[in-house]
């Protein structure tokens, strides 16, 4: 006969053992290889917050790249004044998402038919961008402009696609923007008119809307007197509207 004692010890070794396992199986596994991707796509808030949406993607880190000055910073870029754009260094798991799927997920979150720009920013800090970092990479995002363009779902494509250079990250205020500040960056996102980039058709887009509306009058009940569901992805009305700025101190619409 086993006694309470007895009982008690191997109950409790059951329980480690339990406990032991289940930390194992809650524990991520690290990839054994990891890659980097270089892109820009305006606002590096927003396009790090895409990026880390997408399987496969280990982590964004908004920054800066493709310019002339080393070491910048946020109000030298801002200014225009050291030719880099902002971007973002993206890791990821190459045996979950290629580099091609990278590619492709990129072009479906930004306006790769304007120059200089991207939704509501204005200048070349704001130019969207694809910077290869081997050759590969290059007859990659080569191919995929070049798909685009031929489906003819676009007559011009502005996107830079040049070989990578120095990135240097961003003030970490900026990293991980859209999680520190989850109000004030939904603002600015869907006050710039970026908020369902990635909708391919219209209904996706008023579904895409409709959510959005949604979701703020759910979680944040003191801002749902100032949205209206038919302009979801615009400005509220309010003193962040009109000739007012965005959370970033910059013209809303700048030209």
């Amino acid at each position: 006969m086993i006694g309470r004692l007895g009982m008690a010890v191997l109950c409790s070794l059951g329980l480690v053992a339990s406990t032991s396992i289940l930390a194992t199986e809650a524990t991520p596994v690290k990839p054994v290889n990891t890659a980097t991707a270089l892109f820009a796509g305006g606002c590096f808030w927003c396009i790090e917050a895409d990026f880390e949406k997408l399987p496969g993607v280990i982590g964004a880190e908004s920054g800066y790249t493709a310019g002339r000055k080393p070491n910048p910073t946020y109000e030298l870029v801002s200014a225009g004044g050291t030719g880099h754009t902002e971007a973002v260094r993206v890791t990821y798991d190459p045996a979950r998402v290629s580099y091609a799927q990278l590619v492709d997920y990129f072009w479906k979150h930004i306006d790769p038919t304007v120059k200089d720009r991207q939704f509501c920013d204005s200048g070349n800090q704001y130019r969207s961008g694809i910077y290869w970092q081997n050759e590969a990479e290059r007859k990659i995002a080569e191919s995929s402009r070049d798909a685009l363009l031929t489906s003819g779902k676009f007559k011009e494509i502005h996107t830079e696609i040049i070989a990578a250079t120095t990135f240097y990250p961003a003030e970490e205020y900026h990293q991980d923007y859209y999680k520190k500040n989850p109000i004030r960056y939904a603002y600015y996102r869907n006050g710039c008119g970026r908020g369902c980039a990635g909708a391919a058709t219209l209904g996706e887009q008023v579904v895409c809307s409709l959510r959005l509306a949604n979701y703020v009058r759910i979680n944040y009940p003191p801002l749902r007197a100032m949205l209206d569901v038919q302009d979801a992805c615009g400005l509220p009305d309010g003193e962040l509207s009109g000739v007012e700025r965005h959370p970033r101190g910059q013209p809303i619409h700048s030209d």
